[in-house]
């Protein structure tokens, strides 16, 4: 699963390279309900591998996906879904045209917004999460779609298959890494190595940003969201969308939640190097890293494909069981999520705050509500007189 024109382009340009999984084009099929820009899944003759881009964005995104499973063109109960595309990456964790395996898809961008210019002064960020009451609080009002967590296991099978592919680089990407060292001394470290096969996680927001500060802030979402194992090292627009569709038709069986790999390649970092604003690191820097990120989706994610084909009796065929939870927050699927509202002594008290403060709201509505009867009723009786 893609989710725009360069990310399933390059598996059709390389359809007859050596190594290729063949031509995803061999095979065409409309699907009503997918995006009008890409209205069709492409598949290899034999039906055996298929091609969907799902468009830019979370709605999109769910709304493919949505289309896709409950298509009546397709059987997907055996079959296994990978996430691929390019993605923004944070340079304490990873560099240009890195690829990651991830476990966790966080949607950090589900929270209250102070603009930056309003922010009270003893907050470190403008992002709240929702039905809290400062950044670093467990959200007291839970959508369901805060966090999502995928096979492990897979995951780290996944890694091991990509881990044989000689990865693509650029001389602009070269070049670019070399600002996050100055006068000798390593500023991310991780931002300074060539590309590689890293596993941490992903975390989507429609809104792109830029800048250490937003970084930072959506490393500590990351953090708190997954009860402080999920690393934040990539960004994108989708995965929660797609894992959102992917779950709900995993409730009546018509995919395999564990069946689920997702995969990002590192197309630019997240925040300048010190010296270059948030501005040009937005919008102007020319990276290096959009082309290598491209070429290493098709590069990294063929041998996990094949991987999957070439053993598909012996191992992929009946499933491989998952050594973690997976599934959302709610415990949709069955188990006990190991994310949510941690309960430590201080949590408990922050919570017990939480609900204080809303009671006194609740009363305030309730008297608001009765001092709004009372007037409506003392009107009525001026209409009758």
């Amino acid at each position: 699963m893609l989710q725009f024109s360069p990310e399933a382009d390059i598996w059709y340009t390389n359809a007859h390279t050596k190594g290729s999984i063949g031509d995803l084009l061999a095979k065409n099929i409309t699907v009503p309900g997918f995006s009008p820009l890409f209205p069709q899944a492409h598949c290899l003759k034999d039906g055996s591998v298929c091609q969907v881009t799902t468009g830019e964005s979370e709605i999109n995104a769910a709304s493919t996906i949505t289309a896709l499973v409950h298509s009546p063109l397709f059987n997907l109960k055996k079959t296994y879904f990978m996430i691929g595309g390019i993605a923004g990456v944070n340079p304490k964790y990873g560099t240009l045209g890195d690829v990651a395996f991830s476990k966790y898809a966080i949607q950090v961008a589900l929270q209250y917004e102070f603009d930056a210019r309003e922010i009270p002064a003893n907050f470190t960020t403008g992002y709240v999460p929702q039905g809290a009451y400062a950044p670093d609080q467990y959200p007291g009002s839970i959508y369901g779609t805060e966090v999502f967590e995928v096979s492990e296991t897979l995951r780290d099978i996944a890694a091991q298959f990509a881990s044989s592919a000689k990865l693509n680089d650029s001389s602009a990407a070269m070049a670019y890494r070399s600002h996050y060292t100055d006068e000798g001394v390593t500023i991310y470290e991780a931002a300074t190595k060539p590309p590689g096969i890293i596993k941490c996680d992903t975390t989507t927001s429609d809104v792109y940003f830029s800048g250490v500060l937003l970084g930072e802030a959506f490393e500590n979402t990351t953090k708190l969201f997954t009860n402080g194992s999920g690393i934040y090292c990539m960004t994108a627009q989708e995965d929660n969308a797609t894992l959102e569709a992917m779950l709900r038709a995993a409730t009546t069986k018509l995919v395999d939640f564990a069946r689920i790999i997702v995969m990002r390649t590192a197309s630019d970092f997240d925040r300048p190097y010190p010296g270059l604003s948030d501005l040009d690191n937005l919008f102007y820097s020319d990276q290096g890293g959009f082309e290598p990120a491209i070429q290493n989706i098709w590069l990294a994610g063929t041998p996990v494909v094949k991987g999957i084909l070439s053993n598909w009796e012996s191992k992929f065929e009946k499933g491989v069981t998952p050594s973690n939870y997976i599934g959302d927050i709610f415990g949709t699927l069955g188990g006990t999520p190991d994310f949510g509202p941690a309960k430590s002594s201080a949590s408990a008290k922050r919570d017990l705050e939480v609900e204080e403060v809303k009671d006194r709201r609740s009363m305030y509505k309730r008297k608001g509500s009765l001092g709004m009867e009372v007037a409506r009723r003392a009107q009525d009786e001026r209409g009758m007189i």
